[in-house]
């Protein structure tokens, strides 16, 4: 959200920051935003997500006395629609940006695909980042106002990215970077990945793999992969940090929504640790291929484009099918339009 805050604030719209606490590492300093107010719900990460999401929607409800003009939700599902109910309850509006990604499962990815649906059904603005994202918004009937924008994510990844050393290399060695963390693959679906990782390890290859901040993802992906040759355990780690260990690899293997949008921006070929993806795009983009998290279709597609550099050569093509950088000043200009618009309705009624 750091585009969209300070693109806003080119404008002169004061925005404040809610940091849930889902994930409580997080500080506005590591991401330049230490000079916006802020506000901390101390909402910890739940197994249980529906917990959070009523933990969040209470939390930040205590905070609406004095109602601002507009709440804009982005990213975790969770955080988004405890925020988004909040809003909702107290008759403030909702922008969401993210909007109108779908599966059409409502199993793949839960809860994330019921989260989303809910927040749309009700949002007055719907930023989309593709053409293919607001089909869907369409195809559902919203009722708020559908924008094609382009992903912050994609900005704040341009930015990031510019200032960041060039890519290292290991003479040969093939290096790849895995993060995992989606709910529909906490059981078997991380032991099935862990042992992909390992014979992967096995094949000579050097494996970074990045712990997710929940406490439960990252205790069994410690004991499946402690001490396993080859293989290197990460600890949650900044944006910065993240890319430029991105950029450094070979290949990805992920289940992530944002690295599936950072992937191709990078050039990276990315393995999608799921079955199914709300971001169908990068697949059509060519640098992104679906493999679930059986272990046999992972090893063997990671063998497949480790094996053949020509393939993987065409994986790695920099693309931006999620924006072009330049999502948060058409959402900024948006927002300031629309409340503007609202305040002149207000003052002629």
């Amino acid at each position: 959200m750091k585009p969209g805050a300070t693109a806003l604030a080119e404008r002169g719209i004061v925005s404040t920051l809610i940091f849930t606490g889902q994930h409580p590492r997080l500080e506005p300093s590591e991401f330049g935003l230490a000079g916006f107010p802020h506000v901390k719900l101390g909402c910890s990460g739940k197994e249980d997500p529906h917990a959070h999401v009523r933990a969040v929607t209470a939390a930040l409800l205590r905070l609406l006395s004095d109602p601002p003009d507009m709440i804009v939700v982005q990213g975790d599902t969770s955080s988004a629609l405890g925020a988004a109910l909040a809003a909702f309850i107290a008759g403030i509006p909702v922008a969401h940006v993210e909007a109108g990604l779908r599966t059409h499962d409502p199993t793949l990815p839960w809860p994330e695909e019921e989260y989303r649906c809910a927040i749309d059904a009700d949002a007055d603005l719907l930023f989309a980042p593709t053409e293919l994202a607001a089909a869907n918004l369409r195809a559902e009937q919203v009722p708020g106002e559908i924008h094609v924008t382009g992903n912050t994510g994609i900005d704040a990844l341009l930015e990031m990215s510019s200032g960041l050393p060039p890519r290292l290399r290991d003479g040969g060695i093939p290096k790849l970077l895995v993060t995992c963390h989606r709910r529909e693959s906490w059981r078997d679906g991380l032991r099935s990945i862990a042992s992909a990782v390992i014979e992967l390890a096995v094949d000579g290859a050097k494996i970074d793999v990045v712990l997710h901040p929940n406490a439960y993802v990252a205790g069994n992906m410690r004991s499946l992969l402690a001490s396993k040759p080859g293989v290197t355990l990460i600890e949650p780690c900044g944006h910065a940090e993240l890319l430029q260990r991105m950029s450094n690899a070979d290949l990805l293997l992920s289940d992530s929504g944002g690295i599936q949008e950072e992937a191709p921006a990078l050039g990276v070929p990315l393995l999608v640790l799921r079955d199914k993806t709300e971001r169908p795009e990068g697949i059509a983009a060519g640098t992104a291929r679906l493999v679930g998290t059986d272990r046999e279709r992972i090893v063997a597609e990671a063998r497949r484009l480790l094996d053949d550099p020509v393939e993987r050569a065409t994986m790695s093509r920099q693309v931006f099918p999620f924006g072009d950088g330049r999502a948060a000043p058409r959402i900024a200009e948006i927002i300031d339009r629309w409340l503007e618009e609202r305040s002149l309705t207000r003052r002629l009624a």
